[in-house]
Parts: C-alpha cells; structure tokens; sequence
C-alpha cells in the first residue's frame, strides 16, 4: 500500500494535485489506516495516471470524469472533438503570435510588405522621418479601404522615386511643412511640383485617383497639420492643377 506521496511520485503528478482530484471527486479518497493515512493500492496508481495524461492533452477536468468512464467508441468520439477544439485554440494562439510579432515590427502592423518596402526606401533615399511617417499614416488609411489596390499603388510610387528630382522635391517637402503660410518661398515650391505633375501622362491622372471620400479624408488632414497646406494648393491652383491627394488638372490647366 501506497502513502499519498508515493501515489503521487508514481504517477508523476503533486500531492497538492492528488488532493485536489479527491476534492473534485476524480480520484475516490481510499479509507484512512488505524493511523489516519490514506492508503492508496495499484489501482489508485493507474487512475492517477489516465487523471494526469488526459489533463496533460488539454482535456478539461470537467470532461475528464467522463471519459474515465466512456467505452471505446464513446471515448474516441470524445477524445476526436477535443482535438478539433484544440487545434482551433492553436490556430488563435497562432494568430495572436503573428499580431504581437506585427505589432514588434513597426511599419508592418497595419501595411503589406510592398508598403513597408516602399517606406524603407524612402528612408533609404534620406527622406527625412516625420515624411515618412506621415506616409506611412496616409497609406494606412488607403489599406484599409482598398488593400487590393495597394500593389499598384506602390508600383506607381516606386516608379515616381526612380526620378532623382522626385526624390530631392520629397527631401525638400520635409522642411517645406513647417514654414508659414505667408513664407515667399512657397512661389517657387509650387512651381517645382507643378513642373513635376506635367511630366505625367494625361491617362496617369485617372488611373491613380483614390475614391472622393478618401481623398478628402487624407487632404483634411494635410489641411490641418501643414501651416502652408491651403496656400501651396492656392498657388497650384495658378498653375492649373487641384487636389493634393488626387491631384487633378483644372479645366484651363
């Protein structure tokens, strides 16, 4: 016969645990010796086990009782749908894994990897952070409405940043946000940009656009957050061009 700690080191699990099993009724308490110990034989070791392995495989106490029980068709049915339940909470443990993993890599959390390229080579090409952050921002507001567009978003950006004047207006643009409104250089700004837009193709100009709304959206927040915002797209104006995010030629332009 079988102290409770004997009982326990067979069958690999605590005292703590035994006593728990007798407290949820999984493992019937023996009667107590003429010395008040419980004494535990064979079959208490091989109960204990079958308790442990089927608390091991995930099985919840709660269903563990019933299949201590179960006939052998009973508890393959039992043991088949504790598996397809298990493999979905691994499929949601998997799926948690790769949001904290997205979370940990920066630009990647709310963008595809053909943005996240886009925005590390405009890092690459020295435009300053607070551009690319903001960037960053716009296209993920562009995700979320149209991920399937994205590719060739990206594919028109990559092309606009072959262009070395392209890539020296976006290093300038870093400093240009911050003047006043009343700033003289702005005159010159939009004449560099509106030089820019007449290099593109008249089909260019559709092909591009985002949907209203949206362009609304992302110029609001370029109205608000750049002091100069409303007077650069005034001076583009002049040059007969409108928009900021769906930059469009004007009737005269």
């Amino acid at each position: 016969m079988l102290t409770i700690g004997q009982l326990a080191s067979y069958a690999g699990v605590t005292v703590r645990a035994v006593r728990h099993y007798h407290a949820t009724g999984l493992l019937p308490e023996p009667e107590r010796d003429h010395s008040g110990y419980r004494r535990y034989d064979a079959a208490a070791v091989v109960d204990l086990v079958r308790i442990r392995v089927l608390a091991d495989a995930g099985v919840p106490l709660s269903r563990v009782r019933e299949l201590l029980g179960a006939d052998e068709d009973e508890f393959a049915a039992a043991v088949e749908e504790i598996d397809r339940r298990l493999r979905a909470e691994i499929r949601e443990r998997q799926q948690h894994r790769e949001r904290i993993v997205r979370l940990a890599a920066g630009d990647s959390l709310a963008l595809p990897p053909e943005a996240v390229a886009y925005l590390d080579r405009l890092r690459g090409v020295g435009v300053p952070e607070v551009m690319v952050e903001a960037e960053r921002d716009a296209w993920i507001l562009v995700v979320a409405q149209l991920p399937d567009r994205m590719p060739f978003y990206m594919e028109m950006k990559d092309q606009q940043l072959d262009d070395p004047s392209v890539r020296e207006l976006y290093r300038d643009l870093a400093e240009v946000i911050r003047w006043p409104a009343d700033d003289p250089r702005l005159d010159g700004v939009a004449d560099r940009l509106a030089a820019q837009f007449d290099q593109a193709p008249d089909e260019a100009w559709g092909e591009e656009a985002l949907p209203d709304d949206l362009a609304a959206l992302l110029d609001s927040v370029f109205l608000t957050s750049v002091p100069c915002a409303a007077r650069l797209l005034a001076l583009l104006e002049e040059r007969g061009y409108t928009g900021w995010t769906n930059i469009r030629r004007t009737p005269t332009g």
